[in-house]
């Protein structure tokens, strides 16, 4: 018997930062080939998610302009529901339904990984909720069919990520705090990686030479390190070099993913709070920290310990 239909749960889908990303190749197929430092950090959008016996799937908080079918929520419940089904063989597992609700409080175009973690928060909770049995390793690589970001926030851990960014190796940065400021413009993934100004030829580091090489989380102050996204994006758009430019007068700064957010590190809430108050007029902006394990995990453990 399923505990959790008709009842009611909350999830965090946190957002993750990439504390730096070389584009190493690209494939055949067109996708790049990455090496990216992945960490959480404690902002994250709220999924509430109610069990049902019926297998609909019913997104109450649309987004404007997004068919509910196109929204990655919904793909990503279709998808562990079929999934689900194809394992039961010839004794098929129960197949639920959800209501779902987000509150959205990442922005799109950001490079905070929003939509991606709004899908692996959904495979992780329904997987546990509907009792689908599926491990972690399983759901990552559903996930990689919705988004090249899902596995890594599927598996919860900060990583040096490899391949399209699915071949995770397990690392500890340091949980620094962060200024996360974007601009007044939202950035696609595709435009950056379609474009002919993206950098595609970063020499690769081997999983050793990272281990070695990195230090204390000292990213910013060697020069092998760094966001070749971040090359395209300040050339095409100039809210991004501003902010940029204004960023790095008072600390170290980097975009995040294909931007346009773009972070600054320091070693105190404080001193993250005390520049958030001086930035320039248009500028949206959080403070928080980075995790080495997402808060997704935690309340995972908390459900499964109490049922």
């Amino acid at each position: 018997m399923n505990t959790y239909i008709d009842k009611t749960f909350s999830f965090p889908s946190p957002a993750k930062l990439n504390l730096f990303l070389h584009v190493v190749g690209q494939r055949s197929d067109g996708y790049h080939e990455l090496e990216t430092l992945f960490q959480f950090v404690d902002h994250s959008d709220t999924i509430t998610i109610t069990v049902t016996e019926s297998a609909d799937i019913e997104l109450l908080t649309p987004i404007a302009g997004v068919d509910n079918e196109d929204n990655l929520i919904v793909k990503a419940a279709r998808l562990l529901q079929n999934n689900t089904f194809q394992k039961g063989g010839e004794t098929p597992l129960p197949i639920y339904g959800a209501k779902i609700s987000i509150d959205k409080i990442l922005p799109m175009g950001g490079g905070l990984g929003g939509g991606s973690s709004n899908a692996a928060t959904i495979l992780v909770a329904l997987n546990t909720l509907w009792q689908s049995g599926f491990t972690n390793t399983e759901l990552a690589a559903m996930g990689l069919t919705l988004g090249a970001d899902v596995p890594i926030f599927v598996h919860g851990f900060s990583a040096f990520a490899q391949g399209v960014g699915e071949k995770l190796t397990a690392t500890n940065p340091n949980e620094c705090w962060y200024l996360i400021s974007k601009p007044d413009v939202s950035i696609s993934t595709a435009s950056v990686f379609t474009s002919p100004d993206l950098p595609r030829n970063t020499p690769r580091i081997s999983t050793t030479d990272f281990n070695d090489n990195y230090k204390d989380n000292e990213l910013f102050l060697d020069e092998i390190y760094h966001n070749d996204c971040q090359t395209m994006v300040i050339k095409h758009y100039f809210e991004v070099a501003k902010l940029l430019a204004w960023l790095i007068e008072y600390a170290p700064s980097r975009m995040t993913g294909t931007g346009a957010c773009v972070f600054t590190r320091f070693s105190s809430q404080q001193e993250a709070c005390e520049l958030q108050a001086k930035l320039p007029k248009g500028i949206s902006s959080f403070v928080a920290q980075g995790l080495n394990t997402s808060p997704l995990c935690s309340m995972i453990e908390q459900l499964t310990s109490s049922n």
